[in-house]
Formats: structure tokens, sequence, C-alpha cells
């Protein structure tokens, strides 16, 4: 702590978040909402798997179902001939085919009882009842075995996730409508001062307009909270504690904004003391030095300054920490930041294609997902970067540097140094 004039203390930032991180503040609760309203929200519980996806073998191609023996030793000069026995589409159920038949598939269709395999199209030709087939396949080549994806009892999301557009669909796939999340946190914004007015109201001399409500009401919707204006009090001691107080029992989160300072009306460090526990009063930041926190029955209480600047200077700096130390989840990088990373194997292209790779992103480093086709809804998961190959490249090199566009949130359980928070590296 630093001594200055006006605050008996100035935390610096990192004592600052301590103090947050320090504080015993009350956990949210739960509830289940349908997965539609999910994406975005925090899971409150592991999910696992409840039957196998796909729950069939299926056809990866569009092509011939065949009993994979059938085809060994074909070639353009001497292909297998198999009698065709009729076609699955997709959506319909599989029909029987023995040794020596083939049935028409299209991608996604259920594999044929009988077959273990799938012969591309462009390796077989059609002659009235025979199909002749220029290429062997291997057993299940072409396939997508059930379970491929997820099997059952596995889990696909642990507790803690910040839910993403992906999950959403994979939910849906076993058969999940609801599901059960942290409640969002209710942020409760008072506004001070007897300078304020009403948005709407007639400008006086000497009088301002309420802005900083406003901007913070979107700036905590934009963290995923539901904000609630309380409106103007007027800075008297008795009518900011029936408010703070108010505000207290309905929000899980209280921010105040103005009358933090060290004037004779700067009284909301003492109303919050009288009822609470005040953690600092003064932090070493410009704009947002009369800056304070606080917790009351357990709740937080972020008081802010007045200036517009200083307000969200001092908002974006501690309210991603309040929000951590409630749900138990920090945001280390956000979904749609571009990092970079060195590739931990190479990554092969064709050229003339621009390819989008899942990867894994950790500490600088980026990793190719192994089973990556593009009807494995659970690669996006595993997965949360994307690293895009250009058109022009025939792919990158093992331990060259790329971009990687991340997928989904990245978040820690652990502490995470502040130099990862934008406002604390500057």
């Amino acid at each position: 702590m630093v001594r200055m004039r006006g605050f008996k203390e100035r935390a610096s930032v990192q004592d600052a978040v301590r103090s947050i991180e320090r504080s015993n503040l009350r956990r949210l609760g739960c509830e289940f909402v349908d997965i539609v309203d999910a994406c975005g929200r925090i899971l409150a519980e592991d999910v696992t798997a409840r039957y196998d996806v796909p729950h069939f073998d299926r056809s990866a191609v569009d092509g011939y179902a065949v009993f994979a023996e059938d085809t060994f030793g074909a070639s353009q000069n001497n292909p297998a001939i198999l009698k065709l026995v009729g076609e699955v589409e997709m959506g319909e159920k599989p029909v029987e085919m023995g040794k020596g038949g083939a049935v028409k598939v299209s991608t996604g269709s259920a594999l044929p009882k009988g077959a273990n395999a799938v012969v591309m199209l462009e390796y077989a030709k059609e002659l009235d009842s025979f199909v002749e087939i220029y290429r062997p396949v291997a057993p299940f080549e072409n396939v997508s075995k059930r379970g491929e994806d997820v099997k059952a009892g596995d889990i696909v999301l642990k507790r803690g996730e910040i839910l993403q557009p992906q999950d959403i669909g994979i939910l849906a796939s076993l058969g999940y409508e609801r599901i059960k999340v942290l409640r969002k946190p209710k942020v409760v914004i008072i506004s001070t001062g007897n300078e304020l007015l009403k948005l709407g109201e007639e400008l006086e001399v000497g009088k301002v307009v309420d802005s900083n409500s406003y901007m913070l009401f979107c700036a905590v919707r934009f963290y995923g909270c539901e904000p609630m204006l309380y409106g103007i009090v007027k800075d008297r001691f008795e009518d900011l504690r029936n408010a703070i107080e108010e505000a207290i029992e309905i929000g899980d989160i209280v921010i105040t904004i103005g009358g933090t300072s060290v004037g004779k009306r700067d009284l909301v460090p003492e109303v919050v003391k009288s009822v609470g526990r005040i953690m600092f009063h003064g932090i070493s930041i410009k704009p947002g030095m009369p800056t304070a926190f606080g917790v009351i029955d357990g709740k937080p209480i972020l008081m802010l300054s007045g200036f517009p600047v200083a307000c969200l200077v001092g908002f974006e700096l501690l309210f991603p920490h309040i929000l951590s130390k409630l749900t138990g989840v920090r945001i280390v990088k956000r979904r749609g930041e571009v990092v970079k990373a060195k590739l931990k194997r190479r990554i092969p292209s064709k050229a003339g294609v621009r390819t989008f790779v899942r990867v894994t992103y950790k500490d600088g480093f980026a990793e190719p997902l192994m089973t990556s086709g593009s009807g494995i809804l659970t690669s996006t998961i595993k997965a949360n970067g994307i690293v895009v190959i250009p058109e022009c490249k025939e792919g990158f090199e093992e331990g060259e540097v790329v971009d990687v566009v991340l997928i989904r949130d990245i978040v820690s359980s652990e502490d995470v140094p502040l130099s990862d928070h934008p406002y604390q590296r500057l």
C-alpha cells in the first residue's frame, strides 16, 4: 500500500486484485435452461453421452457399400464385378446384402447389413444390374463407425466450460433439450450525484445527463450478466444507504457510479463501511484512482468514479476478477481472438484449396487434431482454434509460427498472471 494525500492508502493493481480474490463472496446458484438459450453460459455439471454418436455405422462418402474382401485385387484392367442389390438414401433403413453384392449409398446413409466398406463413386461404374469396382478398399474404409464421434458414457463437456455454438450442437445430438448452467449474475447499477439528470430531462446549467449507467449497462451485458438500472440517488447518507441495501437484496453484484473521491459529498465508501466492509479505497491507476471495492453480506460492491473514462477503466480492470470469483471461471483468452502459435506437427494441404484445420492451442503451441473429419462434431469441442491454410500454400511445416483463430473461450480455474488482462498490460 502507498500513502497518499486524500486517501488513507492507495492499493496497487496487484493488491486490489488479490483483495477481490481473498474476499468471501457467495457463489452463484444454478438453473436449467433450454439449450438454445445456453450459448455463452457456464456449464454447472459434467455432460455425459447418453448414447453413441453416430448410433449406427454409416457411409462417409457417396459410393457403393461392399464386403471389402470382394474388392481385393481389383484394378482398372481387372475390375471386381458385384451384383447391385439395392440403394439406401440418407434417413432410410439399411437393406441386407451378402458377399458378392453392392448397395448404392450416399454420404451419411446407414451401412447395409453384410457390408463393411464403401467404394467411392469415382472408382466404380454401374452396368445394368452390376457394378464394376476399379480399386480395392480395406475393411471399414470410408465408413463412419458407430460411436466414432462419441461413445455412450463419455464425458463430452466438463463443468465450468463456457458453452459455444458447437457445444450446443453436440448437446442436441445427444438428446439434451435442457442443460444445467450457473445462474446469470444480476448486476445492479446505482448512479449517485446531485448533479445528474435522467435521460430525456431538460438540460440545466451545472447539471449533466447520467450517461455512465447506460455505458456500464452495456458493458455488464457484454460479460454475460444481467444488468439492472437502479436509477439516480442524491448525495445524502440515508438515501445512499437505503439504495445500496436494497440493491444488495436484489442483486449478486452492486456497482455504484460517483461519490468515491474525497469531497464532502463523496459518501459512498463511508456508507458501504457502515453496512459492510471496505477491502480497498483508492488504487494506483490513472484515470480511476478513487475506485473502491467492498463486501456486504457476502456480495461484492464495486465503487467507480463518476468521470466516464475513469469509470470505464475501473470497471474493465476489476469487474472480470469479481466475476471470476463468483463463478470460479477465469477467461484467459476470448473466442474470436487471433493468437500466434508454433506448430507441433506438419499440416499438409492441397494447393488451390483453402483449408481450415482444427487445432488445440496451449501455451503458445498449436497441435492439429488427429481425427477431424467434417462429420466429427466433437472435433470442434476438443479443438479450441482454427488454422487457415491459404490456397497458395501446400501446408505448414512443424515449428512454423501460424495464426490461430480461437473458436472457444479459453478458461482457467488456476491463477492467471495479471499481465494476461488487457488493461493490466498498460
